[in-house]
């Protein structure tokens, strides 16, 4: 383990579009010494699909925009009462790996949910983290010059609905849960209050050298 400074950035609710294009001018733009952050926020509807997603998993967006991304993964759906961090790291500095990465963005989650009494998993060949079987966050990242962005989004306290407009992550039928559904918090202050400071102790614990 190996201390990890952060810098928490609050950004309320904004545009995907918006918030995608300032990830890759930071990461574009960031130098040797520029200290890495972690962006949290929740988008407006938005569905956005991964740069290898086979389109035929959008099956009806209708009103909700469509934004082909450079992330991994399939498709999936963002909206207001999902909880989404992004961590913006320097991963050669940090000494992380983008395993590590994605599997202390992963174990956050299950910390957080358990946090709430929430019993909570990964699955294998299915990045991701379940509850009994139904998909309670997402997580897809794209690493430029060596550094991170993209990151997980977790459902909090949102309209699951737009979920059925699509094959969450490439998986037909795929069930959808969050944590108001399963007697967690509704707000999304709350559920930051938690899962910030067990993201950046389950990074910090994955770093090498």
């Amino acid at each position: 383990m190996r201390d990890l400074p952060l810098r928490v950035r609050e950004l309320g609710r904004a545009q995907y579009l918006d918030t995608w294009r300032a990830m890759q001018a930071f990461t574009d733009q960031r130098g040797a010494d520029t200290p890495d952050e972690l962006w949290v926020l929740e988008h407006e509807p938005v569905f956005t699909l991964g740069m290898n997603a086979d389109p035929a998993h959008l099956l009806a967006p209708g009103d909700i925009p469509v934004v082909q991304v450079d992330r991994g993964g399939q498709v999936t759906y963002h909206g207001p009462g999902q909880l989404v961090v992004y961590p913006l790291i320097d991963l050669r500095r940090a000494g992380l790996g983008v395993r590590d990465l994605v599997t202390a963005l992963e174990q956050a989650v299950i910390a957080t949910a358990a946090a709430f009494g929430i019993v909570a998993a990964t699955r294998p060949g299915a990045p991701g983290v379940y509850v009994e079987g139904a998909k309670l966050a997402s997580v897809g990242i794209r690493v430029r010059r060596g550094a991170s962005y993209h990151g997980a989004a977790i459902n909090v306290d949102m309209d699951l609905g737009p979920f059925s407009r699509i094959n969450p992550c490439g998986f037909e039928g795929l069930a959808m849960t969050q944590l108001a559904a399963l007697g967690g918090p509704r707000g999304i202050a709350a559920v930051a209050g938690v899962l910030v400071p067990e993201l950046h102790r389950s990074l910090e614990s994955h770093c090498h050298g």
